[in-house]
């Protein structure tokens, strides 16, 4: 319960902590956000990273002019670490397959495979995309690829297009958004929102395999 607490706290409070990271480990920051985006996207074991509202909150500070941060250099190496994580978490999934999912697991919950596997199923390739932009879904869409043994070169393309999408969109609305006087004086809201616009999928599909679960258990 700390650890959510704190992560909770990570979340609302997003920028707070990214300016001590960036007051504390200067140019360091380069690689610490490297390792949290690659982290996001490659371990399907850590769904619950913030990429979304990080991006945003990275794109506002570095806009403000006093981290000493490019946001090209920035851009250009978390594309990278959101393209590499999605290789590597594709990659456990054609080796580890569905088996690593449980239904009494807290993390790997075999529910969460199946609404991903659904979602991938309805959209195909381009489910890779959209999950980008979709907390959860986008952990482990590309697990689920793996498993289904998509041709990797379909999935690096859809891999390549999303990841650039995602970071460029989100860290530019950040750097030309974040510093309009109306978000700025209200950031820690925008921030909420952004969180729970986001995870509003993920919701939804949960509470919808919940009544389906229930509708075939009357039946």
């Amino acid at each position: 319960m700390e650890f959510f607490s704190q992560l909770v706290d990570f979340i609302l409070h997003i920028d707070k902590h990214l300016e001590a990271i960036i007051r504390d480990y200067q140019t360091w920051t380069y690689l610490i956000l490297f390792l949290i985006i690659f982290a996001e996207t490659g371990f399907v074991v850590t769904p619950f990273l913030p990429g979304d509202s990080l991006l945003f909150a990275m794109g506002t500070l570095i806009a403000g002019g006093n981290t000493g941060l490019s946001i090209w250099v920035m851009m250009i190496l978390l594309i990278i670490a959101a393209i590499l994580g999605n290789t590597v978490n594709y990659k456990l999934g054609s080796v580890l397959g569905i088996k690593v999912f449980k239904p009494e697991n807290k993390v790997l919950k075999l529910e969460y495979y199946h609404q991903s596997h659904e979602f991938f199923e309805k959209h195909g390739g381009k489910a890779i995309i959209f999950s980008r932009f979709l907390p959860i879904f986008r952990t482990i869409a590309p697990f689920v690829a793996g498993v289904a043994k998509m041709p990797f070169g379909r999935f690096t393309y859809f891999n390549v297009v999303g990841g650039v999408a995602w970071i460029a969109s989100l860290l530019l609305a950040g750097f030309f958004i974040g510093q309009i006087p109306i978000v700025k004086n209200n950031f820690d809201i925008v921030i909420i929102t952004i969180a729970v616009v986001t995870f509003v999928p993920a919701i939804w599909a949960a509470v919808k395999s919940k009544m389906s679960k229930k509708k075939e258990e009357v039946v």
